[in-house]
């Protein structure tokens, strides 16, 4: 049973944050697509769903979440007394999948609440960037605040090296610079410009050498052109607009591709290869509406709604798992442990006209999906 939080205010809307209904959807792919090669999609494979425990404390907005090779980390906005962002607070707590235990965190440096937020595991400390920038490291259990931004951001992504960020905004504003954040030094840097106007919530993923911007829309609805930038060089290219763009939408880089699945109507999908600059339309999937969650799993890109769901780019066959443990949510984080989908928090869904409150939640569940096994050959005749 999902845990409460009711405020008596609307919820603070942090831009770039995904916050987004789930759709309830029938199943997740068939044949389609524009790949020369088509395939029957599998049966349906059950999977095993179990329930998390809940977390010490529902997080309200600017929900970040890393996992740590041991741990799912989410950070956020804790609601005052009263139900409101007035007197505000960060909170930090650590969910453990081996001993599925919850563990509440040191409470994180206080940071300006109206700002968006991203995360990054470096791999000794978590990065938590919003209007200044945090790193919490798991070993000492303690926070620092860093220098802070010479830019604002709207996407975030570990380099290996550095964090940048680039884009954002909020409320009829926007930005179209970056910066980029060096821990080995403590120092941050101004990137290149980009050859894109600037967008709220830019939509894009790090492929190992380029962080790819696809193409969104600015402050005033307008469609923005897609880019991608090298930090090692400090320079942007130009890339082809993606086909079809929507609010809400997720991409995973598998390694190869980048996969962006769409949100609220229909159930398309494309992938994009940085290598040859090219699109290629996924066969159909029922994956629509808002509020996905996605992760790469080493040989699968695993997405869950009301349904959850894996893409082969392999065999380009989606799968149909059982449905989700979780009911509609807004802004749920997930992470892929190497074993597991674990999917937690997030808000209620409200109607437009509705006069209650927003009610965050606690809880969570985590998918285990059965072992792969390959399409039967299709036959003719």
């Amino acid at each position: 049973m999902a845990r409460l939080l009711k405020t008596n205010r609307p919820a603070l809307i942090v831009s770039g944050l995904a916050l987004a209904a789930v759709a309830i959807v029938a199943g997740c792919g068939g044949e389609g697509g524009s790949s020369a090669v088509s395939h029957r999609p599998t049966a349906n494979a059950a999977g095993n769903w179990r329930a998390l425990p809940d977390a010490p404390e529902a997080i309200a907005a600017g929900r970040t979440t890393v996992w740590t090779g041991s741990e799912m980390i989410v950070t956020g906005i804790k609601l005052d007394a009263n139900g409101t962002f007035i007197d505000s607070t960060e909170i930090a707590e650590a969910y453990s999948p081996g001993a599925n235990t919850w563990r509440l965190l040191p409470t994180p440096p206080k940071t300006e609440t109206y700002c968006q937020r991203g995360a990054a595991w470096m791999g000794e400390e978590m990065l938590v960037w919003g209007c200044e920038l945090t790193a919490y490291n798991p070993t000492s259990n303690q926070w620092r605040r860093l220098p802070d931004a010479p830019t604002r951001h709207g996407i975030v992504v570990w380099t290996g090296r550095e964090l940048v960020g680039w884009g954002g905004g909020c409320c009829g504003d926007v930005s179209d610079d970056g910066s980029a954040y060096d821990p080995a030094t403590s120092t941050w840097r101004k990137i290149a410009s980009a050859p894109v106007s600037g967008q709220q919530s830019p939509l894009g993923a790090w492929t190992g050498r380029e962080l790819v911007i696809f193409n969104g829309r600015g402050p005033e609805g307008g469609r923005v052109g897609g880019a991608a930038y090298n930090p090692r060089t400090d320079t942007w290219r130009r890339i082809p607009s993606q086909p079809s763009s929507r609010s809400g939408s997720i991409a995973v880089y598998d390694g190869n591709e980048i996969h962006v699945l769409g949100a609220r109507r229909g159930g398309t999908a494309f992938s994009f290869n940085p290598a040859n600059d090219r699109w290629r339309q996924l066969p159909r999937t029922a994956l629509a509406g808002e509020g996905l969650v996605a992760a790469w799993t080493g040989n699968r890109l695993i997405a869950s709604a009301a349904t959850t769901c894996a893409y082969d780019p392999a065999r380009n066959i989606w799968t149909t798992f059982a449905p989700s443990r979780l009911g509609p949510r807004q802004g749920a984080q997930g992470v892929w442990t190497g074993r597991e989908f674990v999917i937690w928090g997030g808000v209620l869904p409200t109607p437009a006209n509705a006069s209650s409150s927003p009610k965050y939640l606690s809880d969570g569940a985590a998918f285990l999906p059965p072992k792969y096994s390959p399409p039967p050959p299709e036959h003719s005749g």
